[in-house]
């Protein structure tokens, strides 16, 4: 007998998070293709939308994702992704981190990068 499983659990909580992209990427994994993941608004009032681009996820199990006030960065961005496309449940204090800015690396002409927020 294989054990089943009833639901997924993403426990963020104390997660800083990271790189946007790597919120992004792993927003994928759980939310159906053309799903709105992001929109980044830059300076200017330029607007860049991500959306899953990829095959997405046919699960239909519940998801879960824990949170607190440590959430913070590429985690908030996939939560709020998740929730916002009524794909998980957020359990939870009702406020994360709320660093409110993504963080991304630009490459230099040394071939090194600068982490930039």
């Amino acid at each position: 007998d294989k054990p089943s499983v009833s639901a997924i659990v993403l426990d963020l909580r104390g997660n800083v998070g990271g790189y946007m992209p790597a919120g992004v990427d792993v927003a994928k994994l759980f939310l159906p293709p053309k799903a709105r993941i992001i929109s980044e608004v830059d300076r200017t009032g330029r607007a860049t939308i991500y959306i899953n681009d990829g095959v997405g996820s046919e699960t239909q199990l519940p998801l879960y994702v824990l949170v607190d006030e440590k959430t913070a960065s590429a985690s908030e961005i996939l939560t709020a992704a998740l929730q916002d496309n009524h794909r998980a449940t957020v359990v939870g204090p009702s406020k994360t981190f709320g660093k409110g800015r993504i963080q991304n690396v630009q490459a230099l002409p040394s071939g090194s990068g600068i982490a930039i927020t």
